[in-house]
């Protein structure tokens, strides 16, 4: 099967699927070897790891992908969903990051339909007219005829144009063929409902980290609220940056390592010193 297909398979299951965000190779090997099946591409945490900044379409498109094709290499059996942000450019440059992806193995491939470049301000994100996001998620349904891949259609709408709009704009990415669909900032519980049955029975999905001004259940009480998929942007990348704050701090103070590192022997089996060494033993030239 192909990885597509092992996550429509896998969507199908009873439960809410757990979406780790990865933006590395340790991060997915990490995520693969604790048992999870998906990662989220994401890219707010790309942003954090790559520039040390915000996650405020600053990245291009070459970057991100080459940071899937990171993450592919490292675990090539966990399903991705890649962050595809708002195409890079208009319907055309839509196709082509979803093509992209599609080739390169990715599962499912995220649209939203905000509008680039945004305001010089961290605040707030003015979307596209309605008729122009509907271009770029049929050109995005398009474009994975080629390989299969899912297709995420993300609207953030509600902030600026209200949930009546958003509600709209995801009745009508699911009459174009979106396989999973997704509202940015929800308010409340009722907005979440709203949203869900909009999508007329295929996937949810939501961002489940805690901090923004956003409704944010527990997994229990998200898939209560009828979500299938949950993702945390923030899950693995706020305890890495705690821990290398933690580091610096013990180096700064005299000692070798902070009191949370793991023992050495831990560290060199988790990054795979030992399949190495069986893996190039045939390759030996022997005296």
């Amino acid at each position: 099967m192909t990885a597509p297909e092992r996550l429509r398979a896998h969507l199908k299951e009873p439960g809410l699927v757990v979406m780790p965000a990865v933006w590395d190779g340790l991060t997915a090997k990490l995520t693969a070897a604790a048992g999870f099946k998906t990662a989220f591409l994401s890219g707010s945490c790309v942003a954090a790891s790559r520039l040390g900044g915000p996650d405020l379409d600053l990245l291009s498109f070459g970057e991100m992908f080459d940071s899937f094709n990171m993450v592919h290499a490292a675990a090539p059996d966990l399903l991705v969903l890649a962050d595809g942000d708002h195409g890079y450019g208009n319907a055309m440059n839509v196709q082509r990051t979803v093509r992209a992806y599609g080739r390169a193995g990715a599962a499912a491939v995220l649209i939203e339909d905000k509008i680039t470049p945004r305001a010089l301000t961290a605040a707030g994100k003015p979307c596209l007219p309605r008729d122009e996001a509907q271009m770029k998620i049929r050109a995005a349904i398009e474009a994975a005829k080629e390989s299969g891949i899912c297709v995420l259609a993300r609207t953030d709408c509600r902030p600026t144009q209200g949930i009546d709009e958003a509600v709209a704009r995801i009745e009508m990415y699911v009459k174009e063929g979106a396989d999973i669909l997704f509202l940015d900032s929800p308010a409340d519980d009722d907005e979440v409902k709203r949203a869900v049955a909009a999508a007329g029975g295929k996937p949810s999905f939501a961002v489940l980290s805690p901090g923004a001004p956003r409704a944010c259940p527990s997994q229990t009480e998200a898939l209560k609220l009828g979500f299938k998929i949950g993702t945390y942007p923030t899950g693995m990348l706020s305890p890495v940056a705690a821990g290398i704050k933690a580091g610096l701090a013990a180096l700064k103070a005299g000692e070798a390592e902070a009191k949370t590192a793991l023992p050495p022997p831990e560290l060199r089996a988790m990054l795979g010193y030992a399949e190495y060494d069986a893996q190039a033993k045939p390759f030996i030239v022997k005296a």
